[in-house]
């Protein structure tokens, strides 16, 4: 099966941890360190969801939960790290080590120039611009950005 630059990624970084020690087979790991190179590729094409002996439907579900655990830190190589999720704290990304993905949250860079935007000399807060959008009767208002708030209400 051909795999994806993702799907490779990810296959790369589950033999990272088999070879230092930190691979763990069954539930939760629970059933100990995989010391089984055959059983590590296993291990690895099943998490890259490009396992022969899965379906289709299979492999997409578990390259998806490999995305997630990716996302939330919880591999062991990003536990041993010391890294709470890959990619930057407080800022939206879309990197490789994401998989392209945009992160929620923005770093502190990131914060500051929102903050500062928001508390401009004429900078309104969103929710001031909705309430002007409300007594204007502005139409679709509620689903509006702040942007968009102030291009309806011909502030920008």
């Amino acid at each position: 099966m051909a795999e994806s630059s993702r799907q490779k990624r990810i296959t790369g970084r589950v033999m990272h941890e088999f070879k230092h020690g930190e691979l763990k087979s069954g539930r939760g790991g629970k059933a100990g360190k995989v010391r089984s190179r055959r059983q590590a590729i296993a291990i690895a094409l099943q998490e890259a969801g490009d396992s022969k002996y899965d379906s289709k439907r299979r492999n997409r579900r578990n390259l998806r939960r490999t995305e997630r655990k990716e996302a939330r830190g919880q591999t062991a190589q990003q536990e041993r790290e010391g890294r709470s999720h890959v990619g930057a704290r407080r800022k939206r990304e879309s990197t490789k080590a994401m998989g392209g993905r945009n992160a929620r949250k923005q770093t502190a860079r990131g914060h500051r120039a929102a903050l500062a935007r928001a508390h401009r000399a004429d900078g309104h807060t969103r929710q001031e611009l909705y309430e002007k959008a409300k007594k204007r009767h502005v139409e679709g208002r509620s689903k509006m950005s702040k942007r968009q708030l102030e291009n309806a209400l011909g502030l920008s």
